[in-house]
């Protein structure tokens, strides 16, 4: 398997992946829209070795308060049905998390199921007293940082970019 990032022949085929792989095409709609207007920070594709693309992870930019810290949300990430709990989605989200670290993005957020996010390090924001501006269950929305610093004196709203409110 291949971890990369998406190339301009894979917009097709990953709308196709994130359409079959959700359950409403709202998921597809965002990460078009999210290209479409430049807000994708990093797209990650995972590739079988005959070059099929089997997964999907997506990270663009996030607020603080309306502040812009270079933080980035993790959304949407989706593996093929019939290759999934061969630990492709977590190899992608890994990557991803490195490759920004090494860009320069301190910190990612994320929605989800904490008993799988947190093996990446990802906390509850509320910790932080960090939230997101929907209802969630206790828990689901998480930041990790590269270091702690990057949190030092952070609280208030995470803004998504405006593509998620079309969800």
């Amino acid at each position: 398997m291949l971890i990369r990032t998406e190339a301009p022949a894979d917009i097709l085929t990953i709308d196709r992946l994130v359409r079959e792989t959700f359950e409403t095409e709202a998921e597809a709609q965002l990460v078009m829209s999210l290209r479409e207007n430049s807000h994708l920070t990093l797209s990650l594709v995972a590739c079988t070795d005959e070059g099929e693309v089997i997964g999907h992870c997506l990270f663009s930019p996030v607020m603080l308060n309306g502040d812009d810290f270079n933080w980035q949300g993790l959304a949407p990430l989706c593996v093929k049905k019939e290759f999934e709990k061969q630990g492709i989605a977590q190899s992608l989200v890994t990557e991803g998390l490195e490759t920004l670290a090494e860009l320069g993005y301190p910190v990612s957020v994320v929605l989800g199921d904490p008993a799988y996010y947190h093996r990446f390090g990802f906390e509850p924001a509320n910790k932080y007293d960090i939230k997101c501006k929907w209802e969630v269950p206790e828990g689901a929305f998480m930041i990790k940082a590269c270091s702690p610093e990057f949190l030092e004196d952070k609280t208030g709203l995470i803004e998504y970019c405006p593509e998620f409110e079309l969800l």
